[in-house]
C-alpha cells in the first residue's frame, strides 16, 4: 500500500470529482448566498419592527400599525422564499453528492477489478468489503450533506458578522473576543476525533475480516467443534470495536455542550454590555438593535454547532478516503502493455522458458521449468499435492507474472498481449468452481453479450449438464444460492464445464483437476465430449484420474516445483520411477 496521502491531497482529489459538475455547483452556490441573505435579513425587519412601530411613540398609532403590517408580511415572504430556496439548494447538493459517490464508488471497484491475484491473496476479503462499502458510505454522507452544509454555513455566518457589525461594531468586537477560546477548545476535539475514528476504521476492517472467514468456514468450524474458540475471538474483536466507538462518541458528545455553554455566555455577556450601553447612553444602541442582536447570536451558534459536527464528519470522511486512496494508490503488478501485440497472432504453442516463480520471496514453487506444448497437443500434468501443478495454469492466463524467465504462445511473451486478450483465448475449469448468486444462464454465459439462449444449451448438453439443469425448478432460470448452494459438487463441476465450454476458447483449455469431484459415468460422458471440443485446441490437464493420464499426448510429471520427467505414458511407465510408482498409487 502506498503512504496515505495528507488531508489537503484526500481533498483535492475528492474536489476533483465534483470538477465535472461544475454548472450544478454555481448554481448550489448562488442558492446558498440567496438563502444565507434572505434569512439572515430577518433579525433586520425585528430591529425595524422594534424601534419603529413599538418603541416610536412619536408617530401616530395608525402609522406604526400600517408599518407594523407591512413589516410582518415581508418577513413571512422573505422566510417562505428563503425556506423554498433551502429546499431547492437540499434537493440539488443531494444530488451532486450522489453523483460524486458514484463515480468515486466504479472506480474503487473497477480498481479492485484490475488488481492482481497475488493481491487479493494478502488482503482478507473482509477488508476490501469494508473499503467499498463502509467507507464509501461514509464519504456519501459527508458529500451529500457536509461539503454543501458546510458552505452553506460560512455563508450564513460570514452574512450574520456583517449583519452584527452593521447594526452594533461595538458588540461586534465584544463577540470576535470571545470566540477564540471556543475555536481553540473545538480544535482541540476535532484532533482528538480524527484519531478515534482512525482506530475504529482499523479495528471495523479487521472485525469484518474475521466475520468473512468464520462464515465461509464454518462448516470446519462446526466439524471440530471451534465454536467456542470462534466465539471468543470474535468477542474480543467486537469488544476492541466497542471500546473505540465509545472513544469517538466520547470526544463528539463534547461538541453540544461546549457550544451550547458557549452560546448561553456570549448571551449574557452580550446582554450585559448591550443593557449598560443603553442605560448610559454612551452608545447609539437600541433596543430593537440590542434584541436583533441576541436572534443573530442564537443563529450564528446554530450553523457553529453544525460546523463542528460537520468538522468531525470530515474527520471521519477523510479517514475513509485516506483508505480509499490508498488502494486506489497501490501499484498493479501485472498491467497491460503499451503497445500490446494484437491476440490474433496466438497459434496455440506455448512454451515455458526456464520459469521460476515463487508466491512470496525465498519460497520457490516452480524451479527453472521449461516445455513446449504443440498446437492440438493434449498435455497432462501430474504430480503430489504442492508439486506446483496448478501454478502453471495461473501462470499461463498472467494471473501471477514469473520471477524469471518467461512464457511464450507462438514465440511472443505473453506479457505483450492484453490480458484481456490473453485470457479471451483459454477456456479454464477448476477443481473447485465458483457458482454466482444468479440464474443457471448467467452462471454459463457469465453476462457475455455475444451468447444466446442456444449456445448456452449446447455447451451444457456437451458435459451433460443439460439433463439436470432441466430438471431445476425453473431450468436455465433457476435462481441458485450463493455459491451454488442446493447443487451437489459434481453439478456445480458440470455447471462449470458448461462455462468454459460455452465461451468458446481459441487457443487453450485447461482442466485444474476438473474431474476429480465427478463420479465416473458421469466422467466417461465428458471424456468423449471433451475429445471432440478439443479437438483443435491446446489442452492441459491436471488431473488424478488415469483415462485422462493415458489418453494424452505428452504427460509432465512433476515433483517440489520442479520438471523431474515428461514423455507418453508408456515412456514413463518402462522407466520404472517416479511416475510409475505415482501411477500405482491413485490405482488404489
Amino acid at each position: 500500500m502506498s503512504a496515505p496521502a495528507p488531508k489537503r491531497g484526500l481533498a483535492g482529489r475528492l474536489l476533483r470529482y465534483a470538477l465535472p459538475y461544475w454548472p450544478w455547483l454555481i448554481l448550489t452556490l448562488i442558492l446558498v448566498l440567496a438563502v444565507s441573505a434572505s434569512v439572515n435579513y430577518l433579525p433586520v425587519l425585528i430591529k425595524h419592527l422594534i424601534d419603529r412601530c413599538l418603541l416610536d411613540t412619536a408617530a401616530p398609532a395608525a402609522t406604526r400599525i400600517d408599518l407594523l403590517g407591512q413589516i410582518s408580511l415581508t418577513y413571512l415572504g422573505i422566510a417562505i422564499i428563503g425556506y423554498l430556496l433551502r429546499y431547492a439548494q437540499g434537493l440539488l447538493t443531494a444530488w451532486i453528492g450522489q453523483q460524486i459517490v458514484y463515480d468515486l464508488r466504479v472506480d474503487v471497484f473497477r480498481k479492485a477489478l484490475r488488481m492482481q491475484q497475488a493481491w487479493f491473496d494478502r488482503t482478507p476479503v473482509g477488508t476490501l468489503l469494508t473499503r467499498v462499502t463502509s467507507d464509501i458510505e461514509r464519504l456519501q454522507a459527508f458529500v451529500t450533506e457536509g461539503v454543501a452544509g458546510t458552505v452553506a454555513d460560512l455563508f450564513m455566518l460570514f452574512g450574520i458578522m456583517g449583519y452584527m457589525f452593521f447594526i452594533s461594531p461595538r458588540l461586534a468586537a465584544v463577540l470576535c473576543v470571545l470566540l477564540p477560546p471556543l475555536f481553540a477548545l473545538l480544535f482541540l476535539v476535532n484532533h482528538k476525533l480524527r484519531n478515534a475514528n482512525r482506530m475504529i476504521r482499523k479495528r471495523q476492517a479487521a472485525l469484518n475480516a474475521l466475520t468473512q472467514e468464520d462464515i465461509t468456514g464454518i462448516t470446519t468450524i462446526q466439524l471440530f467443534n471451534r465454536e467456542p474458540a470462534a466465539r471468543k475471538e470474535f468477542d474480543g474483536r467486537n469488544d476492541d470495536l466497542r471500546q473505540a466507538y465509545f472513544e469517538e462518541v466520547r470526544w463528539f458528545s463534547i461538541y453540544f455542550p461546549v457550544i451550547e455553554t458557549g452560546q448561553a455566555v456570549t448571551v449574557a455577556i452580550i446582554l450585559a454590555a448591550g443593557g449598560f450601553w443603553l442605560l448610559t447612553g454612551g452608545n447609539p444602541l437600541t433596543v430593537g438593535a440590542l434584541i436583533a442582536f441576541i436572534a443573530y447570536i442564537r443563529d450564528f451558534f446554530g450553523p457553529l454547532g453544525s460546523l463542528s459536527d460537520k468538522a468531525g464528519s470530515f474527520q471521519v470522511a477523510m479517514a475513509s478516503a485516506e483508505r480509499l486512496f490508498a488502494l486506489m494508490d497501490t501499484p498493479e503488478e501485472i498491467t497491460d502493455p503499451a503497445s500490446p501485440v494484437p491476440a490474433d497472432q496466438l497459434d496455440g504453442t506455448i512454451a515455458f522458458e526456464s520459469v521460476s516463480f515463487a508466491y512470496t520471496e525465498n519460497n520457490p514453487v516452480l524451479k527453472n521449468i521449461s516445455f513446449t506444448v504443440e498446437p492440438g497437443q493434449v498435455l497432462a500434468v501430474v504430480g503430489a499435492t504442492g508439486a506446483g501443478k496448478s501454478t502453471l495454469i495461473n501462470l499461463i492466463g498472467r494471473f501471477y507474472d514469473v520471477q524469471t524467465g518467461r512464457i511464450t504462445i507462438g514465440g511472443i511473451d505473453i506479457r505483450a498481449f492484453r490480458k484481456e486478450d490473453l485470457r479471451k483465448c483459454i477456456g479454464t475449469v477448476f477443481q473447485d468452481p465458483f457458482i454466482f448468486a444468479a440464474t443457471v444462464a448467467d452462471n454459463i454465459s457469465l453476462l457475455n453479450p455475444d451468447l444466446t439462449r442456444d449456445d448456452m444449451i449446447r455447451a451444457a448438453q456437451a458435459v451433460n449438464a443439460d439433463s439436470f439443469i432441466r430438471n431445476l425448478p425453473k431450468g436455465y432460470d433457476t435462481e441458485l444460492n450463493e455459491r451454488g448452494g442446493g447443487l451437489s459438487l459434481g453439478q456445480k463441476q458440470l455447471l462449470a464445464m458448461a462455462r468454459a465450454l460455452a465461451q468458446n476458447p481459441a487457443l487453450l483449455f485447461v482442466l485444474d483437476e476438473a474431474t476429480a469431484s465427478i463420479d465416473t459415468a458421469t466422467e466417461l460422458l465428458i471424456q468423449d465430449a471433451l475429445s471432440k471440443l478439443i479437438k483443435n485446441r491446446t489442452s492441459i490437464v491436471i488431473a488424478h484420474r488415469l483415462s485422462t493420464i493415458r489418453n494424452a499426448d505428452r504427460i509432465l510429471v512433476m515433483r517440489h516445483g520442479e520438471l523431474i520427467d515428461s514423455g507418453t505414458h508408456n515412456e514413463l511407465m518402462a522407466r520404472d520411477g517416479y511416475y510409475r510408482n505415482l501411477y500405482e498409487l491413485l490405482q488404489h
